[in-house]
């Protein structure tokens, strides 16, 4: 605590120094610009007063006294000289203060640098003991979860579990070319033996082949059944009779039961 009171004095003193400056090298601009402006004003040419024209001007004649008195205008200061001596003093008292005010500065920066202990009161009585506050105990840290650890463990895992799926999809990619590999290989060795000339049995020339009669009967063809359920020949008869014009032209068409008996006719006689 005596710590953190002790940085905050020393940043509000800075604070306040910074600001002291800042308004010192104001009030110099604000001088500065005034003192521009009355020699500006100084500069302006003022209209001169009109002659008399009713008493002109007519020169003196210098006499000897005048002229004895002409080594004394010599020495009389003229008006730059003046000026630069004007200038002169006003620097110098703009110095003095402005050395005044760095040791009153210095001076304020000194006193706030020594700690001054409080003095007691002016009483008779005698001093209270105040009572000292309990000890507190030391603090103990919390262990902060951020959103962000956890964030990062999560992406971790993740990321842990894509590797070890990519590592079996290649695993299982590389074992599935090896079988195919092996069962490319067994089949050519399959080929290979089944390509291999063998020696075939020499036929027996004193018992020659002889092919006998079949023991089996001939096979008796079965009558084909053309007939059609009563109900599909009504809707053919139907769909038939709504194609044709009129009914002059259904008997010269053959049914296709006599269609099928003349088929069976033709296959017979052939």
């Amino acid at each position: 605590m005596e710590r953190a009171r002790f940085a905050h004095q020393v940043a509000e003193k800075r604070r306040l120094i910074k600001q002291y400056k800042m308004e010192r090298e104001r009030q110099q601009k604000l001088e500065e610009e005034e003192e521009i402006k009355r020699l500006r004003k100084e500069l302006i040419p003022k209209a001169q007063l009109m002659p008399y024209f009713d008493r002109p001007f007519i020169p003196r004649r210098m006499s000897c006294n005048d002229m004895s008195g002409t080594s004394r205008l010599q020495h009389l200061p003229s008006s730059v000289e003046k000026a630069e001596a004007l200038y002169q003093q006003r620097g110098q008292l703009k110095e003095e203060q402005l050395m005044k005010k760095i040791q009153k500065l210095v001076g304020e920066e000194e006193k706030l640098r020594m700690p001054i202990a409080q003095g007691l009161p002016w009483t008779t009585d005698e001093p209270k003991c105040l009572i000292k506050p309990p000890v507190k105990k030391n603090t103990i840290p919390i262990d902060l979860k951020l959103h962000s650890d956890i964030r990062a463990v999560e992406r971790a895992r993740f990321a842990h579990q894509v590797a070890e799926k990519g590592r079996l999809i290649k695993q299982y990619k590389m074992e599935r070319e090896r079988q195919q590999k092996l069962e490319e290989e067994e089949e050519i060795k399959r080929l290979r033996k089944e390509l291999i000339p063998k020696a075939q049995l020499m036929p027996y020339f004193d018992r020659p082949f002889v092919p006998r009669r079949s023991e089996k009967q001939p096979t008796v063809p079965r009558e084909p059944k053309f007939c059609i359920p009563r109900h599909k020949t009504i809707k053919c008869c139907k769909m038939s009779c709504n194609d044709m014009s009129g009914p002059s032209q259904l008997q010269h068409l053959p049914s296709s039961v006599e269609k099928a008996e003349a088929l069976y006719k033709n296959r017979i006689l052939q």
